[in-house]
């Protein structure tokens, strides 16, 4: 096959993603101090991006170096699940940082721990069937008219990932708009206490509590959305310009997860730090952060 400049970029930017993640899991994986449940939420996206990211690079090679169809379905059902459980993690984060802040007084419980072990559970297990799907006769290599703007999902098949998609994304928006009444509600609370209700602080505060939640929310939407509505309206005959275009944002979202759940959090700037230059370089002045805020 000639080699499509898109095709490369796909597989720089896997070669990226896996080296990135990686980083995260090791250091989530080796540390005994990460066994709290945001941790682990931290480590089920990490680990899906990095799965993702092997999977762009194990495509490029078996596309031009081993072509094979019963390959090139492994290698599509890897991407389907670590995408699906990438973002379906998201939302998981998304629950356990609501919890965090609406139900603070029982957050540390053990009840705690076996929602997010019940959380990983469905997670993983819903990525894994939508992976297994192409993989078990769920594809279009006997009938190319059936195939949706990425060969060989069906076009059945990618509007329920679609339709998934948009579905975590809509529950996502709904948990970050509570998130932002309890933040505004709190940061009332404090202000009164304080007596400085009319300062300008009182509104700095608030804006800042909701600008975390519209970064960390806005994200994965504008990564995610374009190639979401353009699997609901696209078809075999769309132009494979366009489906490069909506793919590339939404593999890049892989790409900024650590950088906006991980390498932001206190103690795993700590760690890296410590490895990175061992125990006798000075402490970095970090900011401490609550669950609610990795």
């Amino acid at each position: 096959l000639a080699l499509n400049p898109w095709d490369v970029v796909l597989c720089i930017s896997g070669t990226i993603i896996s080296c990135e993640n990686a980083i995260v899991v090791v250091v989530i994986f080796y540390t005994p101090a990460f066994r709290a449940p945001m941790f682990l939420l931290i480590g089920s996206l990490a680990t899906a991006d990095l799965l993702a990211g092997v999977g762009l690079m194990l495509h490029f090679a078996f596309v031009y170096f081993i072509p094979s169809e019963a390959v090139s379905l492994l290698t599509v059902g890897l991407l389907v699940s670590s995408f699906t459980a990438s973002v379906c993690s998201l939302l998981a984060i998304t629950i356990d940082r609501y919890l965090s802040l609406y139900d603070a007084l029982t957050y540390y419980s053990e009840r705690t721990v076996t929602r997010t072990y019940i959380m990983l559970l469905l997670t993983w297990g819903a990525s894994i069937c939508h992976g297994l799907l192409p993989v078990l006769g769920w594809n279009c290599l006997e009938e190319p008219s059936a195939c949706s703007v990425v060969r060989p999902l069906t076009k059945g098949h990618l509007l329920l990932l679609s339709a998934s998609l948009l579905a975590v994304l809509a529950a996502m928006l709904q948990l970050y708009v509570q998130i932002c009444r309890v933040v505004r509600r709190h940061a009332h609370q404090i202000a009164v206490q304080r007596h400085f209700l009319a300062s300008s602080r009182y509104g700095s505060a608030a804006r800042r509590g909701i600008a975390t939640p519209a970064v960390i929310l806005g994200t994965p939407a504008s990564c995610w959305l374009p190639f979401a509505i353009y699997g609901l309206l696209g078809d075999c005959g769309s132009p494979a310009l366009c489906t490069y275009a909506t793919l590339l944002p939404a593999a890049y979202n892989s790409l900024l997860n650590p950088v906006i759940y991980a390498f932001r959090n206190r103690e795993i700037q700590k760690v890296l730090w410590a490895a990175c230059c061992g125990c006798g370089c000075p402490s970095l002045p970090f900011r401490s952060r609550s669950p609610s805020d990795v």
